[in-house]
């Protein structure tokens, strides 16, 4: 039994390495799958920091688009504003412009008239031209026939004038004639 104690006693010893090593490989396994889960959670962590910090951003980016969008809305209503503004500006501006395309329509027929009425008054001021040079014509030749009349005249009146002295002459040597030859009288 010598033998057999020692047979056994290297027997438990070889079931005890077989042990070991079988708990050796185990361990491995487990740290092998412990490193897994433990790369896997470091790998969740890691994602969640990056959502974590993608939220955050993501937070950030909202916050700004929502000034953004506020900003934007009260420019629109500040555009909306203006632009009913200048509607207004030129729906009376239009209108003005008809009220002044109308004035400028009434001057221009007004003017048309007025041209109309001076080409009439300019026809008759031509007319009265006409006539005048015509009067101042017909007087010049009255003021000619006057005054070949009056030279006429005068001619008749120095004949007359030449017939009188020449008579008072004769009378005269008539009158001394006979007072100068001691006769008698009349």
């Amino acid at each position: 039994m010598k033998y057999f104690h020692q047979n056994v006693l290297i027997f438990l010893a070889l079931c005890l390495c077989g042990l070991c090593a079988y708990q050796w490989y185990v361990q491995s396994m487990q740290r092998g799958a412990i490193e897994k889960l433990e790369q896997c959670v470091a790998e969740r962590n890691a994602g969640l920091l990056a959502a974590t910090n993608t939220i955050k951003t993501s937070d950030h980016q909202i916050a700004q688009l929502d000034a953004r969008i506020t900003e934007y809305k009260h420019a629109a209503q500040t555009n909306e504003q203006v632009i009913a503004t200048q509607q207004h500006v030129i729906l009376n501006l239009q209108a003005t412009g008809c009220r002044q395309t109308a004035q400028l329509d009434e001057y221009a027929k007004a003017v048309e008239g007025l041209r109309l009425k001076l080409k009439d008054a300019y026809d008759g001021i031509k007319r009265q031209n006409e006539a005048t040079q015509e009067l101042i014509a017909q007087r010049d030749a009255l003021v000619v026939k006057y005054n070949t009349g009056i030279e006429e005249r005068n001619a008749v009146v120095a004949k007359y004038n030449d017939l009188v002295r020449q008579l008072e002459k004769q009378a005269a040597a008539a009158q001394a004639g006979p007072r100068a030859g001691g006769g008698s009288g009349p």
